[in-house]
């Protein structure tokens, strides 16, 4: 009987390998390789049958493009991570920790798209009866949705019929598994060939697709990182522990701008738009307290004020600690080496504690200036204006550096009550909102001594 032939197969980048390696040659990730049976002849060449569309050349000047159709899925956040709507024919993988809401958002938007077109939830973790249950304790029992409860790529294209839904939502892409491969389902062999064929299919049907994907302890989505290049749309939900609110952030978007962010709050009837997340981020204390920065950071096409709190205490022992929540932590030990060097103010002795209200990740430098300053705040237990709202990225020269869309961001802080702004000196706007005082900075010691001196 002949030996059953195996590769290895890395978990980040789908690299095949004859032999198991502790570290992936393509991508370097150590322990990442995972044994997967060889494909036969007849699943190669099946694999390798991606559509991509037409095989003949054409010129680009000669390619006719439709104008962009787009279907709102019921809920505006999720229609704005996604660029404005749902694309027909793209496909879109939502990530997140267990019991985030992948699956209550998806069933809510699936049961206003039934209503508005055809759309089919497949589900492959649940039964029916559950997935009625929920959609019951949602109000969305009425809806004309379409259910299959099934876990194999083929037979739910089968299922689908000559006339397929406009819109599919399978839950998850982790149970999903094709009949060409023999290795068990959640395998990285099953992973990648059933997301491939259901890629193809709504390429070739022109079906929008939602995919659930379980995410890993480090927060990444299970399976090969090839998964996130196959698909159009990569979303994480974000939340943190015992808090309502949710924040879907796209990563990717072909039909998008990346970055974007949706914030939901969680109710006992499902997902509640936010309309207003700065109110979110903000802590409205009744009186101000020291450690306490408002900035204005920029999350895909709209600007959001968040609240930067830090906490400066002695260090207790002979290595002082850098604690950042909501921001990189390397990015904190650079700002305060910045400010000991151009403001002569030394924080070596001391616990640097930093913490982003509302659970939201800031990923721009447009949070330097607001992250030192609270900082200070903290160290000379000073307090700010409760209407100052401050942005800037910090150099290491010392000097405020502009940050895209600066005007923007003080007309944001404008219209929500704020009438003191500290900004680079080449963010100032030339018109200034009506009761709106700007306090234009070119070198760090000048900010220091605005607030402080």
């Amino acid at each position: 009987m002949a030996k059953a032939k195996t590769l290895y197969v890395c978990s980040d980048c789908g690299a095949r390998h004859l032999k198991w390696q502790g570290q992936c040659p393509d991508c370097g990730a150590w322990n990442s390789l995972v044994e997967a049976p060889a494909p036969g002849g007849s699943s190669v060449a099946a694999g390798r049958g991606q559509y991509a569309g037409e095989t003949a050349r054409a010129r680009l000047a000669d390619v006719s493009v439709g104008r962009e159709s787009r279907v709102s899925t019921g809920l505006a956040e999720l229609d704005r991570v996604l660029g404005g709507g749902l694309v027909a024919g793209s496909v879109n993988l939502i990530g997140g920790d267990p019991g985030v809401g992948k699956s209550t958002l998806l069933l809510q938007a699936a049961c206003h798209l039934a209503g508005t077109g055809t759309c089919c939830y497949v589900t492959g973790e649940e039964s029916l009866s559950q997935i009625a249950l929920r959609a019951r304790r949602l109000g969305v029992s009425g809806a004309d949705l379409e259910l299959v409860s099934e876990t194999c790529v083929e037979r739910i294209i089968d299922a689908l019929g000559p006339t397929p839904p406009a819109v599919l939502v399978v839950d998850s892409v982790q149970t999903l598994w094709t009949e060409t491969l023999s290795s068990a389902p959640g395998s990285v062999a099953q992973l990648r060939e059933s997301t491939a064929r259901l890629v193809r299919f709504a390429k070739q049907s022109n079906v929008s697709v939602f995919l659930v994907g379980h995410v890993t302890k480090e927060g990444a989505i299970a399976g090969p990182r090839v998964l996130e290049h196959m698909v159009d749309g990569v979303l994480y939900f974000e939340s943190d522990a015992g808090s309502r609110f949710r924040i879907l952030r796209a990563v990717k978007n072909r039909f998008g701008a990346a970055n974007e962010i949706g914030v939901f709050a969680m109710g006992e009837q499902g997902f509640r738009e936010v309309r207003n997340p700065s109110a979110i981020f903000l802590s409205r204390q009744e009186r101000p307290v020291a450690g306490s920065a408002v900035m204005v950071t920029w999350e895909g096409s709209r600007p959001l004020l968040v609240e930067v709190q830090a906490l400066v205490d002695e260090a207790a022992g002979s290595h002082p600690r850098r604690v950042a929540v909501g921001t990189d932590a390397n990015r904190l030990a650079l700002l305060l080496a910045v400010l000991h060097r151009h403001a002569g103010i030394a924080m070596m002795g001391e616990d640097v504690y930093v913490n982003v209200v509302g659970g939201v990740r800031i990923g721009e430098t447009a949070a330097d200036l607001a992250l030192l300053m609270a900082a200070l705040s903290s160290y000379r237990d000073r307090t700010l204006a409760r209407d100052l709202v401050i942005f800037g990225e910090l150099g290491l020269a010392g000097e405020i550096r502009p940050v895209p869309y600066g005007e923007e961001r003080v007309q944001e802080a404008a219209k929500h009550g704020f009438r003191h702004a500290l900004v680079p000196r080449a963010n100032a706007p030339r018109k200034l909102p009506e009761g709106m005082h700007v306090h234009p900075v070119e070198r760090l010691g000048e900010a220091v001594d605005y607030l402080f001196g």
